[in-house]
């Protein structure tokens, strides 16, 4: 079993997205739109160009997501999205790269925990953790 994270945005799906694939170091391989979908005359025209799903690649996951519904949107809290990787210099690069235009929550630094722990909030609302675990 495998657990992904599926995130909601309100109207900026594709943007957050793109962001994360130049952030993250993935790859889109899945995008399609209210208007690409078979559904397309039950929408709203100004909802033709919104994210119906997306699928950002990063290897053994996956980070799924979509543009709420008009009116369905709640801004996300009580959970992060936790990313973990084997290199400090590696989370302090995404670290950085996601709270641009963000707001920092817990800077990143070495803990008692880890040597690279830091918490952010994104430009699009997403809470994310960047750990880097000290080695056994």
């Amino acid at each position: 079993m495998k657990i992904n994270p599926y995130l909601m945005f309100n109207g900026n799906c594709e943007a957050a997205f793109k962001f994360y694939e130049q952030c993250l170091g993935g790859k889109i391989v899945m995008m399609l739109t209210h208007g690409d979908a078979p559904s397309v005359e039950q929408v709203s025209p100004e909802w033709h160009d919104k994210i119906m799903h997306v699928c950002l690649d990063l290897g053994d996951r996956l980070l799924m997501g979509s543009d709420s519904p008009p009116g369905y949107f709640e801004t996300p809290q009580s959970f992060y999205v936790q990313i973990s990787v084997d290199e400090p210099a590696e989370a302090e690069r995404i670290f950085h790269a996601l709270v641009e235009n963000g707001k920092v929550k817990m800077p990143i630094n070495q803990t008692f925990w880890s040597v690279r722990f830091g918490m952010l909030v994104d430009q699009f609302g997403i809470p994310w953790m960047v750990n880097c675990q000290k080695t056994a």
